[in-house]
This record gives structure tokens, C-alpha cells and sequence, in this order.
């Protein structure tokens, strides 16, 4: 055991490798202990690499006899706060993830690399001595210099940026410069700008809305489920939220999936709030404007901070309100490297900050809905549609035995027409992209696998290309079957692409907008999209989820499912309640405006009682069916479940990994009505990427149970040997594929 002279002179450090603990340094050569504080990154030597680390504490003793040094210190001011280091403590211990990892995770790509957090450190003018003595008439002769006299008297120093955004030209900050009245000085970073937008004063609320609003608590932590049907206003509650938060001010972490961040949704933000600071955190910004953003965040100088899932993991000094929008999106789960859940860390974010939490949903998950059924949360609704719109009518047409036309029924075909000559739009969904799920030969029955997975390979007709949806493997349209040399291919099945060559070709006259993931690849191309639709021309949308929410189009006025039945046979127990969800917010974006609306659903199977009670009584009834099914069959939310992953090229190693793991589980907590184990079974997607995936579920009745048994499978696991095989630890997971 190694000691030192000075107290709390070891430095203890979260290092970015799989290994569930922390490692112990001394200080840089040169540094001084005392001048090292937690939150602050560190170059630390690990393995014959040069890694960013972060401090996590200071000791006086380390277990090791030999310790290296750190090589240098990055930050002169941390970057982790105290309560932040708490909170990512708690998911680390949750979650069972490395440290290191869920540090590097909280951090921006550019602060991960090792940049110093003051290269964003953004220029202040700031009065001189002489300045302040002045009176705020001093300049009248000057009115432009007498204005930001008066700014900077009455406001104190002003960053580059705001005043930039107000107007104030060079030519005046110079002229206050050569008077010796003002001078730049280096200060904290501030957000890049948003998206401009004309100031808007908000709209009167409805009694629903006055009532939901009166009802979340404004200070101490509590947590509210606002479950609104769409087009209830539901975001106008939260930006009431937000003004009560700014007022008292303090910061507000609105986090929204990915798929929802639109340069729209920005610009209505800034638009609400043209006076404070607001920071966007998602994958769209490039690596600079990410890590402005965040240190703006973590510094206090965001007054909103609007974000994606790792947002949840950004330090924030003066937070005072967390709101989740479409909280039961799973885009708020991280489903590889470190797999916690962005929705479920806002609560524990909201108890440990002391500050309300709001959970909005036209269609809530299981799990928030359990909690509010339950008492555990409050539970609010907004039960009509904001101003006169009217909830869409909802027809089902059977398409068994049907001639269908690329998917569509004629029936449906004809209401598509009727709706754009009447001048009004169209939006058809479709859960697929690409030409077609699958190429098949008609002659020998061959059909186009991916190499690496078990799953077949999507035909891209546009750029002529087969390729994997889950490993992304590519490879050129053949002419003819690779087996028996026939050029008799069919493409099977329909998807984006092949909907968008027969709607285009049927609706000539009018414009067919595609949305998914091959035609929105490219920033703000959502938006740009979009645009012919939120003018209102008369036009027909198509798309995959990309357009399932978030979109506010009143000329909207007929929706078409081509297919609902994806969910009522899968194997994967969520797949109902996804199936609902997705078709309830599909239907939503019908008859947003003045004009009534109407969804079409087409189904093989229109009999289907879960079908049924989803279109006829609506997603509270169904979803409270889908509780009992679940209590029924012991799955979550009633009891909690964790699994353990293993994958490899050879899939007997993976199997006799898994079966060895829970034979050590079962050592430490033999299986019982109270803890139970299923397992190893393969994944719904066994093989990916040229690897085969197995999993071992377990449950507990006891949510508590879970983490400690986890913790002891995580430390036997990592002694595991074999470079080829890949584990992991998934608690409350959400994907079995």
C-alpha cells in the first residue's frame, strides 16, 4: 500500500476502459495536489496508451505499491460539479458501467479528445474602472455608444456573441475602446446561436392546460406523468413550465428524442424565449459547436439546455426543471456501449437536485404509466385537442384477399386523390425503407442474406445497391441470381422507395415528399423537406416513424397505415405496445388544423382484439390491457428485468459463456418465485455483423435486488479470458434483438 506526506495527495480517476472501477495517480511533475480538484480532466498513461481521464477524488492512501504519475492536467476549472459526480456515480452503480466509460459518455467528442475546455472561452466586454464612474446619460451626443453605455451599466459584462445577436457593430465597441470607457476580457463560453426566429408571444392556455399547469409543483422534487392526446398543447405546458423555471433563475433540461430535434422545434424555443440562452446538445451540431454548447451548459451560462439523450448526462449548475417529451420514445435508451436510460436518470437527476420532473406523452410507456397508476407519480391529462381541431375519424380496411397495388388498396388509393384535389394533404406510413425488405430469385427460390446477419438484405433501387439495415453491409444490384444465373429476380415486399416510384407515378401533379433516413441523412434536410408541406401546397407525404411526431402540418388532413399488424405477432413482448404507440401518433398528425381528418389503417387482420380496442377505445384502454397481459406473465413493469449479453463469431463459446454465468448466479441466488432466470436463448437477430448473440434474462420482484447480483456477475465476468467474446450488462432492457 502506497501513502503520501499530504493529505489527499493520490489522485483517484475515471479512465475511459470496460473495468468497473476507478485508478489511482499521482499528480502531474510540477502540479501541485493542492491545485487539483474533482471534475477536472487529466492525460493519464494507461497500457502503453495516452487516455483523457477524469479526477473523481483525492486520497491519502492507494491499495497499489507503485503508482504512475499523470502526464498532464488539461482544465484549470472542473467540468464536473459535485451533484453531477454524484448522479453519474449512481448510474455507474446502476447501470453496472465502467466509470471511465459513463464520464466519457457526459463528455462532447471534442472534450473526450483532450481539447481545452478554453478554447471556447468566449470574449466579455466589461467596463473599465473609468466606465463604471459614469453616469448612463454620459454619451447623449453618441446615442448608439450611450445605448451600450447603458447595456453594460445596467447588465454587466457583455460576451461577443449576444452582442453580436442585438446588433452592436465593432465600429461602436471600438469607439467605447479608444475612450478607455470598455475592454474585452476572456470569460465563460456561451451557446452557439440558434436558428433565428421573430420573438412570439405565447397563446392563452385552455382550462385543461390551466389545470395541468396549476398543478406541477414549483420547487422540491416531484414527478408528473402529462399524458395528452395529440395536438393537446402538451408543448405549450411545457414552455409555461419553462418561464416559471427562467423566472426563478434557474435552468430548464428539456430533453426530446432524437428524431424530434428539428431546426423547427428550435426555432419555436428561441422564438418564446428571445432574451436567454439557449444550448442545443444532439448529433446534428459538429464537434466545436457540441462542446460550446455543453460547457455553456455545464458552466450556467444556458439558461435552456434542449437536448437528446446524453443531454441527461451534461452538468448543470442552476437546474430547476427536467422535462421529457415523448417520454416512451426508445431513442431515450442507449442500447450499446453504456445502456442506461435517458428518461429514468431524469428522475433520479429531479430527486437528487431537489426539482420537478414532467414526463409527457400523447401515448405513455407501461412503465410511466405503472408509476401513475400506482401513486409514484402524479398523473395529468390534457383530454382534447388545443383550439377547434377534432380528433381524425378512424377506418380499418381489410386488405386479406384484396388486390392490393405496391401495398395500397384501391379504396385507399381513391381517398388519396379525393384528399389532394381537394387541395389539402396526404401522409402515408410506412415502417420500411428501401425498394423492398427482400430480392429473391423466382426460378431456384434464392434470396439476397446479408453475409454477416440473420436477416436479408434491403433492395435500394434509387442507388442500386443491396444493403443490411442492422450492419450496414453493401453491395451492388446483381442482374441475375447468383445460384442458378437466372435473370428472373423479384423484389419482395414493399418499402419508401417503392411506394414513393407508384405514388409519384399515380399523383403526377402533385409533389410526394419521402422521409427516412436515406433522403434526411444530411443536417437541417428534415426541415428542408418539410417545408413545401408547413406552406400548405397540396402535396403527399411519405415516410417511415421520421414522421410519426413532433410535426405540426394542419393541412393534414388523411393519414394511411399501410401495414398495422408488425406488432400483434412478434416474439418480442414490447411489440404490442410499440405497435400502438406508433399507430396512435401516426393517426395524431391527422386533422391538426381546422379541417376534419381521417385515418385509414390497413390490416390483414382487422379482427384482431388488440387491434380492435387500440382503434375503437383509443391507447389508455389498450395500454391498460397490455398492463394486465404483462402482470399476468411476470414481465416488466411488474417485475424488473436485467440481461446479460455475450456474442461471438463462434457461437458455442458464446452459449457455454452464458451457461456458466448463471450457473454462478444461481450459486449466489438460487431461482425463485422472487428471482427468476431464463436462459442462455438466442437473440430475435441471433447474428450480427458475423457474430451470434445470445442472452440470459433475469427478474426480480424486487427492483433492489437486481443491481448487487448484477455487480458480483459484472466482477466474475470480467475475468473472462477470451479476447473474442463480448459481453454486457443491459438493466431494464428494452431490446431482445
Amino acid at each position: 500500500m502506497q501513502q503520501v506526506d499530504q493529505q489527499g495527495g493520490i489522485l483517484r480517476l475515471a479512465v475511459p476502459v470496460p473495468l468497473r472501477r476507478l485508478f489511482d495517480y499521482l499528480p502531474p511533475e510540477g502540479v501541485e495536489a493542492s491545485r487539483l480538484v474533482p471534475g477536472q480532466r487529466l492525460w493519464v498513461p494507461f497500457g502503453g496508451r495516452k487516455l483523457v481521464a477524469v479526477l473523481v477524488a483525492r486520497v491519502g492512501e492507494s491499495s497499489l505499491d507503485s503508482l504512475k504519475p499523470a502526464l498532464e492536467l488539461v482544465d484549470q476549472q472542473p467540468l464536473f460539479d459535485e451533484r453531477s459526480r454524484a448522479f453519474l456515480q449512481w448510474a455507474a452503480s446502476y447501470y453496472q458501467a465502467p466509470p471511465g466509460e459513463l464520464y466519457s459518455a457526459a463528455l462532447p467528442a471534442a472534450l473526450r479528445k483532450g481539447k481545452p475546455a478554453d478554447h471556447w472561452a468566449e470574449q466579455w466586454l466589461a467596463l473599465t474602472t473609468e466606465g463604471k464612474g459614469l453616469p448612463d446619460t454620459a454619451l447623449a451626443r453618441a446615442p448608439k455608444q450611450q445605448a451600450l453605455l447603458q447595456k453594460l451599466l445596467a447588465g454587466g459584462p457583455q460576451s461577443r456573441t449576444a452582442l453580436r445577436a442585438d446588433g452592436v457593430t465593432a465600429a461602436v465597441i471600438r469607439a467605447l475602446e479608444e475612450r478607455g470607457l470598455a475592454a474585452w476580457e476572456s470569460g465563460p463560453t456561451v451557446p452557439p446561436p440558434l436558428p433565428s426566429a421573430e420573438p412570439t408571444p405565447p397563446p392563452g392556455l385552455n382550462e385543461e392546460q390551466r389545470q395541468v399547469l396549476a398543478a406541477i409543483p414549483t420547487q422540491g422534487f416531484s414527478v408528473s406523468l402529462l399524458e395528452g392526446t395529440t395536438g393537446s398543447g402538451k408543448t405549450e405546458v411545457y414552455l409555461r413550465l419553462m418561464e416559471r423555471v427562467l423566472e426563478a433563475g434557474r435552468q430548464a433540461l428539456l430533453l426530446v428524442p432524437e428524431i424530434g430535434l428539428t431546426p423547427q422545434t428550435l426555432r419555436r424555443i428561441a422564438a418564446r424565449f428571445p432574451q436567454h440562452s439557449i444550448a442545443a446538445l444532439h448529433s446534428g451540431l459538429a464537434e466545436g459547436e457540441r462542446a460550446q454548447a455543453w460547457l455553456a451548459a455545464a458552466g450556467g451560462q444556458a439558461d435552456i439546455v434542449i437536448g437528446t439523450r446524453s443531454a441527461i448526462l451534461t452538468p448543470l449548475p442552476r437546474l430547476g426543471a427536467v422535462i421529457v417529451d415523448e417520454e416512451h420514445d426508445g431513442s431515450f435508451k442507449q442500447q450499446d456501449g453504456v445502456r442506461y436510460s435517458a428518461r429514468d436518470l431524469a428522475v433520479v437527476l429531479g430527486r437528487m437536485a431537489e426539482v420537478p420532473v414532467l414526463l409527457g406523452s400523447a401515448t405513455p410507456s407501461l412503465e410511466s404509466l405503472h408509476n401513475a397508476l400506482n401513486g409514484r407519480y402524479q398523473h395529468l391529462r390534457l383530454r382534447h385537442r388545443a383550439g377547434d381541431a377534432r380528433p381524425p375519424q378512424i377506418h380499418v380496411v381489410p386488405t386479406l384477399g384484396q388486390q392490393l397495388e405496391e401495398g395500397f388498396a384501391p379504396q385507399v388509393l381513391r381517398h388519396i386523390g379525393e384528399t389532394l384535389a381537394r387541395g389539402e394533404q396526404a401522409l402515408v406510413f410506412i415502417n420500411r425503407r428501401g425498394f423492398a425488405p427482400a430480392l429473391a430469385c423466382d426460378d431456384c427460390g434464392w434470396l439476397a442474406d446479408c453475409p454477416h446477419c440473420s436477416s436479408k438484405l434491403t433492395l435500394h433501387r434509387r442507388e442500386r445497391s443491396l444493403r443490411c439495415h442492422h450492419c450496414d453491409y453493401r453491395r451492388p444490384l446483381v442482374d441475375s441470381c447468383p445460384s442458378c444465373h437466372s435473370r428472373a429476380l423479384s423484389a419482395l415486399g414493399g418499402g419508401t422507395e417503392r411506394s414513393e416510384a407508384l405514388l409519384a407515378n399515380r399523383f403526377a401533379d402533385y409533389p410526394v415528399i419521402r422521409v427516412d433516413r436515406d433522403t434526411t441523412s444530411s443536417k437541417e434536410a428534415l426541415d428542408r423537406l418539410l417545408a413545401p408541406a408547413r406552406d400548405g401546397e397540396p402535396c403527399l407525404l411519405l415516410g417511415t416513424q421520421m414522421l410519426a411526431k413532433g410535426h405540426h402540418l394542419p393541412k393534414v388532413t388523411l393519414v394511411v397505415i399501410q401495414d398495422a399488424d408488425s406488432g400483434l405477432f412478434s416474439a418480442d413482448f414490447r411489440a404490442s405496445e410499440r405497435m400502438g404507440q406508433l399507430l396512435e401518433q401516426v393517426a395524431g398528425r391527422a386533422g391538426r388544423g381546422d379541417l376534419a381528418g381521417r385515418v385509414l389503417v390497413q390490416s390483414r387482420y382487422p379482427e384482431h382484439p388488440l387491434l380492435q380496442l387500440l382503434l375503437e377505445k383509443g391507447y389508455g384502454p389498450y395500454a391498460r390491457q397490455l398492463l394486465r397481459e404483462r402482470a399476468a406473465a411476470g414481465l416488466p413493469p411488474m417485475r424488473a428485468m436485467a440481461l446479460f449479453r455475450a456474442e461471438c463469431e463462434e457461437p458455442r463459446w458464446a452459449q457455454e459463456f452464458l451457461e456458466q454465468a448463471r450457473g454462478m448466479l444461481e450459486s449466489l441466488a438460487p431461482s425463485s418465485p422472487q428471482l427468476q432466470y431464463l436462459g442462455p436463448v438466442p437473440a430475435l437477430l441471433e447474428r450480427k455483423s458475423g457474430r451470434f448473440r445470445f442472452y440470459l434474462q433475469i427478474t426480480a420482484e424486487q427492483r433492489a435486488a437486481l443491481p448487487p447480483l448484477l455487480s458480483r456477475l459484472c466482477a466474475w465476468a470480467e475475468g473472462n479470458r477470451n479476447r473474442r467474446l463480448r459481453w454486457a450488462v443491459d438493466m431494464d432492457a428494452q431490446e431482445l434483438a
